[in-house]
């Protein structure tokens, strides 16, 4: 080609493109340990490094998702599911990272063994969190119990204001709270503070007693001797035996008002007294009480009401029989008691009868001067009982026979003779100034007059002079007799009376006879 002959040459310069990510790095173990452990933080810092911006997000959503779960603590901790999912996810990113991180070149610390260490030193970070939340979920534990604590104090509170009965539910529900505590959170500081809250507890229980509502205060306080069982371990200090005084003046006390108001009642507490706190001086108390109601009883004999104070006196006698059988000791002291009040009832049977027939109860009054005589046969008013009985038994036919008291007269000037004209055996019965009896044999001649006889005015029974009527001639005061002639044995007749006006100067004669009923006549 000649020199003044130009070409032309074109140059072309190639770029070649520009990677999208750095080349893959030589295989560096140290890194891939780096990045692993850097992610097992849970920030996802080894992501960081190896720039994978998303699985760093994604590594703080799931450490925020934890601690939504964790926050605030609570004692029962972090939800197992949560926690056991959390801790995959950390393996599977610690493995993913160590995996990416083979091979990938570091940005920031280029130096694996540097970024090793910090991976090392920020585990702290989150063993640290552990150890705060452990702390923190105890405190919560400690509050958990504390309100227990709390919740059983206000059931012991309202459960003050209502009767025994009604509250021992929630006085069951709180003491098994402070059990509950002191047995399964011993070291808690709600389990400290039971002790001190069973002050409280006693003094609710047993207020009662501290307002003197002895009857009402004696259940609460029996309830409050069995509550050292129910804390074991428990040191209660006095408050052990804080109940048995009170329990024993609160029987005692309310013994007494019902032996006063004459309930039945009283025989139980004195019995429960004697057998919880036999030494006490309570149970000391228990025979002069007992004596001094006997001697109260007594006095009611010579008042309105004799025939009460006699059955009370009777059934004081049962009971106290009852209070001492099987006890030695105050026992012995109280049968002096029993047998002093069986006595005066018995003695007292007299008066009861004398006002039952005063006050025209003469059934009444015959049964119970029948009774008294037979039983008390060599007592001074025996005698007498006998005539009231008498008299009593003839009132119940002819009342009138009852508008006075009879007396132990016996005699008179006037002669009154009695023949029986009837075939049964019969009892006279008589009173007026004088009141007596005396039997009468059958007549075994004699027969029943037909019904309606004595309307026929030629009508004469024991006039027949061939038949020995069976008779008894007593003398008699003047004044009005009263007479009965009561059938004896089986037989169906029923008893008639008469009404005699004695005057002196005059014998009269009194006949028996038996109709459809047994009759009589001067």
């Amino acid at each position: 080609m000649s020199g003044d002959q130009h070409g032309r040459y074109d140059h072309t310069i190639h770029v070649p493109p520009m990677p999208t990510a750095p080349p893959p790095a030589p295989a560096d173990g140290v890194r891939a340990v780096a990045v692993a452990v850097l992610n097992l933080g849970g920030l996802g810092l080894g992501y960081a490094l190896v720039r994978r911006w998303a699985l760093m997000a994604l590594c703080w959503t799931a450490t925020a998702a934890l601690l939504f779960a964790a926050l605030p603590a609570d004692p029962d901790g972090v939800p197992a599911l949560a926690l056991v999912l959390y801790v995959a996810f950390l393996v599977a990113a610690a493995a993913h990272g160590a995996r990416v991180g083979l091979r990938t070149p570091l940005a920031g610390l280029r130096r694996a063994p540097l970024a090793l260490g910090l991976g090392l030193l920020l585990l702290v970070a989150p063993a640290g969190g552990v150890v705060l939340y452990d702390g923190a979920r105890d405190e919560a534990t400690q509050q958990m119990l504390l309100d227990r604590l709390d919740q059983a104090d206000r059931l012991v509170e309202a459960a003050g204001g209502k009767p025994f009965g009604t509250a021992r539910a929630d006085y069951d529900r709180a003491l098994s709270a402070y059990s509950g505590l002191r047995a399964d959170h011993p070291g808690s500081r709600a389990a400290e503070r039971v002790p001190s809250r069973m002050k409280t507890f006693y003094t609710t229980v047993g207020a009662p007693f501290a307002r003197g509502d002895y009857c009402a205060a004696t259940a609460p306080l029996k309830y409050l001797r069995t509550v050292p069982e129910s804390l074991p371990g428990t040191d209660l200090g006095e408050l052990k035996s804080w109940p048995d005084d009170r329990l024993a003046t609160s029987l005692y006390e309310c013994a007494s008002a019902a032996l006063t108001a004459g309930e039945a009642t009283w025989t139980s507490q004195f019995g429960e007294l004697l057998t919880a706190f036999p030494e006490s001086g309570q149970a000391r108390k228990v025979e002069p009480a007992v004596a001094a109601a006997v001697v109260r009883t007594e006095k009611g004999l010579s008042g309105a009401e004799p025939c009460s104070a006699v059955e009370r006196l009777r059934t004081l006698g049962t009971q106290i029989d009852g209070l001492t059988a099987g006890r030695t000791g105050v026992g012995d002291a109280l049968d002096k008691d029993s047998r002093r009040a069986a006595g005066s009832a018995a003695a007292g049977a007299y008066t009861c009868g004398v006002d039952q027939y005063r006050d025209g109860d003469f059934d009444a009054a015959q049964t119970t001067l029948t009774d008294y005589a037979t039983a008390h046969k060599t007592a001074k008013n025996a005698a007498r009982a006998k005539k009231i009985a008498i008299a009593a038994e003839i009132a119940q036919t002819v009342p009138a026979a009852g508008k006075s008291l009879p007396t132990t007269r016996s005699g008179g000037s006037i002669s009154v003779t009695v023949q029986n004209d009837s075939p049964d055996e019969i009892t006279v019965l008589y009173t007026g100034p004088v009141t007596g009896s005396f039997t009468l044999k059958a007549c075994g001649s004699c027969k029943a007059y037909p019904f309606g006889s004595t309307l026929n005015p030629s009508f004469k029974p024991c006039s027949d002079s061939g038949k020995n009527y069976p008779q008894r001639t007593i003398s008699l005061p003047v004044g009005t007799t009263y007479f009965l002639h009561k059938p004896m044995g089986d037989s169906l007749a029923t008893p008639a009376s008469d009404t005699a006006e004695l005057q002196s100067g005059y014998v009269y004669t009194e006949c028996a006879y038996t109709l459809q009923r047994l009759g009589s006549g001067l």
